[in-house]
């Protein structure tokens, strides 16, 4: 039995065994290969990981084993709807660019023992979860899932991505479909694997996105200026909070979404963790989903499109006019700068910049740590939690981090939180500052057991 041992902060996590989880579909001979598209290559290689807990399932009188094998048996079957996901991700020997060979390698699937309950984690910090304990990244499988049992008899399920396979609402599909087929329904995505987002000929662009973004190296990437200590953080929000601020978003007559309204308020929290003698400014990007936004064309992403098709908006704005401002106001600035990149033409801009600057690496300037104090939001509100049923209950929480060390902005990412009543559950990477500035903060709740229902 392979065993591996982590202990931090009174925290062991053993594991116990690993298994290599093949799809059902039998391997093409050659394997296909599928070339990254534009999004894809903007987006680079960083895992992804998703975390999820679960009470001790009712009814599998503590027999845990025979989840596990359950699982197993029903990752197979979604491998061979998604089954780049059981590829690899190699460099193409001519470009040098990353592509995935559909070669049925498998995904990593990892079995492990907590020696903890449940109820005695500090849920508030995401660090202790991270790499070692929770997730265990090995870069030879794009998709990797950790299987953890508790001395409750709960569970967590712990899935890692390399962001090459796609974004969140890629991802959304891959999860959704195994806990459906988990449960013998029938899977409500059929996965479009065309990776066809293609530049024009000739490829031109708005000469915006020279600002925006730009081309790098790794060499950039190791020396982008982040804190010594980026802080993970889990918070809730309640909905009557969220319902308070979306009208005080709309006072002045024009309606306003909740993610505009919470940014406002994030953005107005950030004068509180800027030191005002250095920057005169601060900055929010917000991560735009482009499937909605290009449904005109024949080769336009359909809604279950599985790759990358994100962009993002930055919006800029004075001290002054943030602490100044009131929630209207500022939720106004963050409608025009989230509107500037929600159409089809700033997506097939993207993709045409991206064009005339391969190969190599690519980045939102912000992303850099270029332009000043930056806090990122990113909407996961149709991400499935509480959907997310693999055949022993629904789960308590469902959240997203990284194990990303190096980040040149603040990042937050919200979705609805697994009580299904309108709270909101936060995951963010924020600099000290401003880790204090939320800890304070009567609104934004660090995550406890109180709002998990355990």
């Amino acid at each position: 039995m392979d065993v591996e041992a982590s202990i931090e902060e009174g925290f062991m996590v053993n594991v116990s065994k690993k298994s290599i989880v093949k799809s059902i579909t039998p391997l093409e001979d050659p394997p296909q290969v599928l070339s990254l598209s534009n999004l894809d290559l903007l987006s680079g290689r960083f895992p992804v990981t998703y975390f999820y807990f679960y009470r001790k399932p009712a009814n599998d009188g503590g027999n845990f084993a025979s989840i596990v094998e359950a699982l197993k048996s029903s990752l197979a079957v979604t491998l061979s709807y998604f089954y780049p996901f059981a590829g690899r991700i190699l460099s193409n020997l001519s470009t040098g660019e990353p592509e995935i060979v559909c070669d049925n390698t498998g995904a990593l699937l990892l079995e492990a023992d907590a020696i903890s309950d449940l109820k005695k984690l500090d849920f508030r910090d995401i660090n202790q979860f991270m790499q070692g304990k929770l997730v265990h990244i090995q870069p030879d499988f794009p998709v990797q899932v950790q299987v953890t049992k508790y001395t409750c008899g709960g569970i967590s399920l712990t899935f890692s991505f390399d962001h090459a396979l796609g974004d969140a609402t890629a991802f959304h599909r891959f999860l959704l479909s195994w806990s459906e087929i988990s449960r013998n329904v029938p899977i409500s995505c059929r996965p479009d694997h065309s990776r066809n987002l293609r530049a024009r000929i000739p490829p031109t662009y708005h000469p915006s996105l020279d600002q925006a973004f730009l081309k790098c190296t790794m060499e950039d990437i190791l020396n982008i200026p982040t804190p010594k200590t980026l802080l993970k953080r889990l918070y809730h929000v309640e909905y009557e909070s969220i319902n308070k601020l979306q009208k005080l978003a709309s006072s002045d007559g024009r309606s306003r979404t909740k993610i505009e309204a919470f940014s406002a308020y994030l953005w107005k929290m950030m004068v509180r963790a800027i030191d005002v003698k250095f920057h005169a400014t601060c900055k929010m990007g917000w991560l735009v989903d482009g499937r909605r936004r290009m449904r005109n064309g024949e080769s336009d992403p359909s809604p279950d499109y599985i790759g990358n098709v994100l962009s993002l908006a930055v919006g800029e704005a004075s001290i002054a006019e943030l602490k100044n401002g009131t929630i209207a106001d500022v939720s106004s600035k963050v409608h025009e700068a989230i509107s500037k990149v929600t159409t089809r033409s700033h997506f097939l801009d993207l993709i045409d910049w991206i064009e005339c600057h391969r190969p190599g690496l690519m980045l939102a300037r912000v992303v850099l740590g270029q332009g000043g104090p930056t806090l990122v939001v990113s909407s996961g509100r149709r991400f499935p939690v509480a959907e997310l049923d693999f055949g022993f209950g629904r789960p308590v929480l469902g959240t997203v981090c990284s194990t990303i060390e190096k980040i040149g902005v603040g990042y937050v990412n919200q979705r609805a939180s697994a009580r299904g009543d309108g709270s909101w559950t936060l995951s963010a990477i924020l600099w000290p500052e401003l880790a204090a500035a939320f800890d304070s903060d009567p609104i934004i709740q660090p995550m406890s057991t109180r709002y998990l229902q355990l």
